[in-house]
């Protein structure tokens, strides 16, 4: 396994030249181009700031802060999710003629978009401000740490979920339907003390909901995270890794052969 993470390593530039080709070609021909890294979930931002705030009348202060908080770094979650399942299938050419650790693939995929949710938080950092929200400096000391863990659990699930779909190709559309439901069973547009008691030990299986509500913590309530909030968020992310790099080893011999 260690001889597999140095062969990993060896190929960074081949991951990163793919993050670049990615970014630059994603909105390439467009009329606003790179804008609509912004323009995506700032829309959607708005449809459930009217939602939520306007016609189920949240009682959040400011709804749009905990909204945005929110979903910025679950998009980015979910557009991982739904790009990295078909990320192996959909390189048959490249696996069956050049030799590389499949593994660079959904890294290159899982980094793309958490790239692309740094410049997003953009739009974060100018609503904190402009809303007179502000920010805890003290509590930004954690924002890398919870961004690592997306990313590792992000990237965990990704190697299951591209892997499988090079056997079963129904995998693609059933992850659209999880995602779909997904959004809703985490506390991304709502807090996780509305739950009601009989239901929590369900959201806290939910890998994403300590991961959300760190966010939360940190950019909207200026808190400092909680042991027990990044230990679980640190435990599932580990695993999540773990158990994917493990199925994603097992499944890549036969990769080119299912293709």
């Amino acid at each position: 396994m260690l001889g597999r993470v140095k062969e990993i390593w060896a190929y960074r530039f081949m991951v990163a030249s793919l993050v670049r080709r990615e970014l630059r070609g994603r909105y390439k021909g467009s009329f606003l181009g790179f804008l609509w890294t912004f323009v995506n979930p700032l829309a959607q931002i708005i449809v459930y700031t009217i939602v939520f705030s306007v016609i189920m009348r949240s009682d959040l202060d400011k709804f749009y802060i905990f909204a945005i908080t929110g979903m910025i770094p679950w998009l980015a979650f979910d557009g991982a999710m739904r790009l990295g399942v078909t990320c192996i299938k959909d390189r048959g050419d490249m696996i069956n003629k050049i030799y590389f650790p499949r593994e660079v693939l959904p890294i290159a995929n899982v980094t793309t978009n958490f790239v692309n949710m740094l410049f997003c938080f953009v739009i974060v950092f100018l609503a904190l401000f402009i809303s007179g929200h502000g920010v805890n400096p003290l509590s930004l000391l954690f924002l890398p740490i919870i961004i690592l863990i997306e990313y590792i659990l992000t990237l965990g699930l990704t190697f299951i979920v591209s892997a499988v779909t090079v056997y079963f190709k129904d995998m693609q559309h059933i992850l659209n339907v999880i995602m779909m439901m997904w959004i809703y069973l985490t506390p991304v547009l709502y807090p996780i003390t509305i739950i009601p008691d009989k239901l929590a030990w369900l959201f806290k299986l939910n890998p994403m909901t300590f991961v959300i509500e760190t966010y939360h913590c940190i950019l909207y309530w200026k808190g400092i995270p909680s042991i027990n909030m990044l230990g679980y968020s640190s435990a599932a992310a580990i695993v999540a890794f773990l158990v994917g790099a493990l199925v994603f080893y097992k499944l890549e011999p036969n990769f080119a052969e299912e293709l």
